[in-house]
């Protein structure tokens, strides 16, 4: 099969969709089937490479940060996208169009599949959702609002990795179709050993992320283990004032390219994994942390549950008291962390690639042999 990927943020770039979109390119290539991804260009990243097989074009876009784009310039990546996409699908007569995001890369997806015949799906990643992100998009949901609910009704099929975001769906488009395929992990990306007396916490660095609860809870115990925060973000400066005070050693790395050895090394060595987030999707980081072998206190919050099942320990967003309360338990007792952390990586077993990857085929033969007409956007 001939797949075009859409999507604008791709390896090295981007938040919990980009590896998403890179992995399962990855293993649809590793099948046989031949991938093409279109996204944007960021600094010197190649205008075109080969990656394991995936064929990567980047068009001109404006982007400055390699983990946050603002509206604008999401908007950027669509005049570009939409040459290389067309030209691309003359040369190689693609099968199907996967999209990544309702907005802004749905417009992409269903233009082009009215001027090619090519049928297309796509799959939402959260912050294209009203309501899901509200913090930094609910001016521009309301704004978009109509334009969303066209999308959503003339999309052949829609993808959630979470039934959490599925409810958030319907809330707005209550009668929309939407199919299930969770977010997968490769289970050989970290190799965990001995774990070291320290604390992860990872995330692009926004006031829902709910850090700042973690380093509450962390100052409440005064707790001496070292804590190490990857990502960047605007709520960065007011967390590194809060950590001044605070009784542990916190180190901060700034935004880590998932290849940096920096990386590997703090996930591979952390016992415990703190992701007390008030809106998720489907998070991939806590996949990465389960993985990686962590004990994980999470939230109640999207679907930071489904991920993690019975195999980490829930807390109320914004409780920093909740917080404190499992993290004691958890550095009070090897024990408890040793056995969270061998549940956390049997769950990660069933969130497998290959799993997700043939879930993912099956929606393309849907598709394909519904033979969905494209739609007029009028």
């Amino acid at each position: 099969m001939k797949i075009l990927m859409l999507n604008y943020e791709f390896p090295p770039v981007g938040g919990g969709a980009s590896p998403v979109t890179f992995q399962l390119s990855r293993h649809l290539v590793q099948l046989g089937h031949h991938v093409d991804v279109v996204t944007m260009r960021y600094r010197d990243c190649p205008k075109f490479e080969s990656v394991e097989g995936i064929n990567v074009y980047r068009t001109p876009a404006w982007r400055k940060k390699p983990d946050i784009c603002r509206i604008h310039e999401m908007a950027t990546y669509l005049p570009g996208a939409l040459g290389k996409t067309l030209r691309l699908t003359r040369k190689i007569e693609h099968d199907i169009i996967h999209c990544h995001f309702i907005i802004p890369t749905g417009p992409l997806a269903g233009l082009v599949s009215i001027l090619t015949g090519i049928p297309y799906l796509i799959t939402c990643h959260g912050s294209d959702v009203p309501g899901y992100n509200p913090d930094r998009f609910s001016r521009a949901h309301k704004l978009l609002m109509p334009a969303w609910r066209k999308l959503v009704s003339q999309t052949p099929l829609l993808v959630s990795p979470s039934a959490s975001l599925i409810e958030l769906i319907r809330k707005h488009a209550p009668s929309t179709e939407v199919s299930l395929v969770p977010n997968g992990i490769n289970l050989q990306t970290f190799h965990p050993d001995l774990k070291e007396k320290s604390i992860l916490l990872c995330s692009r660095i926004l006031p829902r992320k709910g850090f700042q609860y973690a380093l509450e809870a962390i100052d409440k115990i005064k707790l001496d283990w070292p804590v190490h925060i990857i990502g960047d973000g605007p709520y960065l400066a007011e967390l590194k004032r809060m950590a001044e005070n605070n009784s542990a050693p916190i180190t901060f790395w700034g935004w880590l390219d998932q290849k940096d050895p920096r990386f590997h090394q703090l996930y591979e060595a952390a016992s415990i994994f703190i992701f007390p987030s008030e809106a998720e999707n489907f998070p991939t980081v806590l996949l990465e942390a389960m993985s990686a072998g962590m004990a994980v206190i999470t939230s109640t919050a999207g679907g930071c549950p489904e991920v993690v099942g019975d195999a980490g320990l829930l807390v109320e967003p914004r409780n920093s008291g909740a917080i404190a309360e499992q993290l004691e338990k958890l550095v009070n007792s090897e024990d408890l962390r040793q056995d969270l952390s061998q549940a956390a990586r049997q769950r990660a077993e069933t969130f497998s690639w290959s799993f997700v990857t043939q879930k993912y085929l099956d929606c393309y033969q849907r598709v394909l042999q519904n033979k969905v007409a494209p739609k007029n956007i009028d």
